[in-house]
Parts: structure tokens; sequence; C-alpha cells
């Protein structure tokens, strides 16, 4: 995608980064949620607390001056990928991994880790097209949803 850049997130993101985890909640995750969980969402406010957290150690996708996307990891785990759903399938994830997986083989580790749920074969393509495997699954514990966590490794080319 011409136009974009990707750089480090920083602190004035705060709420565009929080805006992408809400488009994401609400364009993926939510019509998966029992409804209670779907009740509590808005009154943890995930997105602030994560961002709050982590923000400043994103990397985020931008175009037009507008943030669009970003990934976090740390060490071999990948944390969080997500992009905007008026800006998917434009090549920001696959440019945001890319960089991801670079640092993490940069930084001495032999593969990189994530997780997604059973429910999302979007996101179970996109890794699938990368090389990742699924390993693992096991309840989704953290959202307390009923729904099946999937743990994907992608093993880098020791050339």
């Amino acid at each position: 995608m011409s136009g974009l850049v990707v750089r480090r997130a920083r602190q004035t993101d705060g709420s565009a980064l929080c805006a992408i985890l809400n488009d994401t909640y609400e364009s993926t995750w939510l019509p998966q949620l029992k409804p209670d969980a779907a009740r509590a969402f808005p009154g943890e406010n995930r997105p602030a607390a994560y961002v709050a957290e982590r923000g400043t150690l994103f990397w985020v996708a931008e175009t037009d001056d507008e943030v669009v996307g970003f990934v976090d990891w740390d060490a071999d785990f990948v944390n969080a990928l997500h992009v905007r759903a008026s800006h998917a399938r434009r090549g920001i994830g696959a440019r945001l991994m890319d960089m991801a997986e670079d640092e993490i083989a940069r930084a001495g580790y032999t593969a990189a880790r994530l997780e997604t749920d059973t429910f999302n074969t979007r996101s179970r393509a996109f890794y699938a097209k990368r090389g990742y495997r699924e390993v693992d699954q096991y309840p989704d514990e953290e959202w307390r949803s009923g729904l099946t966590t999937l743990l994907l490794v992608k093993t880098f080319d020791e050339a």
C-alpha cells in the first residue's frame, strides 16, 4: 500500500489505538460472545487498559495521517494485530506482521507464537498463509466467552 508508514506508537496515538480495538471488538468479537460477556466488555474498558499498559510499545500503521492498525509483541509472542475494518485486506496487517516477525527473529527467537480463536476463520486463513500452524487449543478464559482459543506457531527458516 503506497503512503503507508509503519512507526513506533506515540503517547498521542492512545485514542486512535482504543478506537481500533473497539472497531475490532464490534466487527469481530461481539457477534461471537455470550450475552453476559458482551455486556461486561464496556464496563471493563479493556482497550483503554491495554493501551495504557503497552500502547507505547506498539508499532502502528499510518496512512493519510490516520493510524489504521497496530501490532504488539513481547519476546516471541505476538499479543495483538489489529487493522480497522475499513482498511482490511489492503496489506496493512501483512506489513505489520512482516515487521514483527523480522524483529522477533532478529532478537534470536526461532519461532513466533500467537493466539486466535476457532471462530475467526479470516485470521486463521491469514496466519496459515504466512506459515503458522495450529499447535494447541484451549478454552478462552480471558473473555469467559465459551469460545476456543488456538495457539499458532511459525518457525523461522534457519538460513
